[in-house]
Formats: structure tokens, sequence, C-alpha cells
């Protein structure tokens, strides 16, 4: 899940381009980029694409952006998205586990009206005060919440903190990072609106990924290679990582060297993540 891009549930002649290229995920998109106007259009589009044979037959992950809790459109939403072949369902500014029992409410009854028989999974978005303090809980509300992503945008700009500073950014991907870890789910970074600014994303998605985000979300195309680069494990990581899981097989012990370092179970355990992650994108690269 190195890359995810976002597709405007408004623009359907962009969904074939999107399931042709390079995103290990696509998030169609139901709330930010639809105007009031046109959600139910942006709704019938990524409904009737749901139910296509090009979607059902993708590999890739598939996920939906619906509209908040407090909107008048989540019930809708989901009644038209939660279709079989759906992944996630992407729910934005989630402030409590209450929001989240909420959005499983509905989406349990859409899913029987839709006759899923696979239980979608939740990506719950981060982007205010009192949803980055309550991550952890919100993470944990429901054994459907797969994972948080955060939002720094939404997190940022009424509060007039700085979005380009490394150290603020710093700051909130290692909050959420840990409450992602407390509840055991994986952690997604944010979007990076300057599109032109390819070293600012390349930074920014390196930052994510040494604090151990699976991947960071793309707002345009030209950010997609960017994202998987930086989320691949190279060839060194990769190379260390078979080694100290042979060392591991070969001590049949607890703690063992390898590379002169002292290696016990949680770096075996990131070992064991890194070969994993190499292998899942070895066809998607």
């Amino acid at each position: 899940m190195r890359s995810k891009l976002f597709v405007p549930g408004v623009r359907p002649e962009l969904f074939a381009k999107a399931l042709a290229g390079d995103a290990d995920a696509l998030s169609f998109d139901l709330e930010d980029s639809v105007p009031e106007a046109r959600k139910g259009e942006a709704r019938e589009s990524v409904s009737a694409l749901l139910q296509s044979a090009p979607l059902l037959a993708t590999a890739k992950i598939v996920v939906v952006r619906v509209n908040a809790v407090d909107t008048v459109h989540l019930a809708a939403d989901l009644a038209a998205v939660a279709r079989t072949g759906v992944d996630l369902i992407n729910l934005p500014k989630v402030e409590s586990a209450q929001d989240v029992l909420a959005a499983v409410a509905l989406l349990e009854k859409a899913e029987a009206a839709n006759g899923v028989a696979q239980p979608i999974g939740l990506l719950a978005n981060i982007e205010t005060p009192r949803g980055l303090r309550l991550a952890a809980e919100i993470a944990s509300a429901h054994p459907r919440v797969a994972g948080l992503q955060l939002g720094l945008a939404d997190l940022f700009q009424p509060l007039g903190i700085d979005r380009r500073d490394p150290a603020n950014v710093h700051a909130a991907l290692y909050a959420m990072r840990m409450a992602a870890a407390e509840a055991g789910v994986f952690a997604w970074d944010a979007a990076f609106a300057d599109i032109g600014d390819a070293d600012g994303f390349r930074a920014e998605a390196g930052m994510a990924r040494r604090l151990g985000y699976v991947g960071k979300s793309c707002i345009h195309p030209s950010q997609v290679a960017l994202a998987n680069q930086a989320f691949q494990p190279d060839a060194e990581e990769i190379a260390a990582a078979r080694r100290i899981v042979a060392a591991a097989r070969e001590a049949g012990h607890g703690a063992f060297l390898v590379d002169g370092r002292m290696i016990d179970l949680p770096f075996l355990k990131r070992a064991e993540a890194i070969l994993a992650s190499a292998d899942a994108n070895t066809g998607a690269s």
C-alpha cells in the first residue's frame, strides 16, 4: 500500500486511467473533491464503477472516501458504495469512538442490503485536534477499523500551524503513528498539496516511512511513482532483512548477532515486515 491515489467521484472520465495506473490503492472520493450540489451525481458514478467488470477484476486496493458522520450524506453514500470489491471505507473527520460505531451500524445495514458477504474495513481519518487526542480510542473502537489516515491540511490550517514546517509535520505523524501502534492498526500518511514540489513530497514521504507508515496519499498521478519509490524497501534493506531472518532460523533462540549488531524479536519482526512488503510490491512496481 505504498501509494493511494485520490480520484474525484464526480470525474468518471478518470476512472479507467486510475485503474490502469501504478497506484497500489485507489480512493474514489465523495467528500472534499465533490461540490455539495453534485454529491448525488458522484455517488451514482462511483456506485456504477464498483459494480463494473474492470473494478471487480482489479488487484488494487479499492477505497471509497464517504462524507462524515455529521453530514446528511453518509447513509446514502454507504448504501451506494458498500459493494463487493470495496476493501476500505475511508471515514473523514472522525473525532470519537462513537463516530466509528455510528458508521459501522450504517455500513452493516448497507452491506446486508447489497449482499456483501465479506465485511468492509474502515480507514479512519484523523483531521482535528480532538481526533488526534483520541486517535488510539478511535482505532480501537471496532474490529473493522483497519487503519488511521492523517489529514494535515484540516488539522493545521484552521489553527495557523505551518503545514510546510518539518517539525510540525513530524509531531503530528509521530502522535498518530503511536496511536495506530497502540491499537494494532496501520498508519497511512497525508496528502501533499503542492503537486509541483517533488522534492518536498519525497522528503515528507521519507519521514513517514521512517516513522513506520505504510504509504502516502497522492492527489495527482505524478505523485504515485514518488510514493512507490519512497515506500519500496531498497536492495540493501531487503538483503539485510534476509540475513536477519536466516540468522534467526539458525540461532533458534531470542538474541543473536547479525552484521555485528545484537538482534532480538523486535528487529526480527521488522525484518519480516520488510520482506513481506517487498514480496507484496514485486508485482506492483
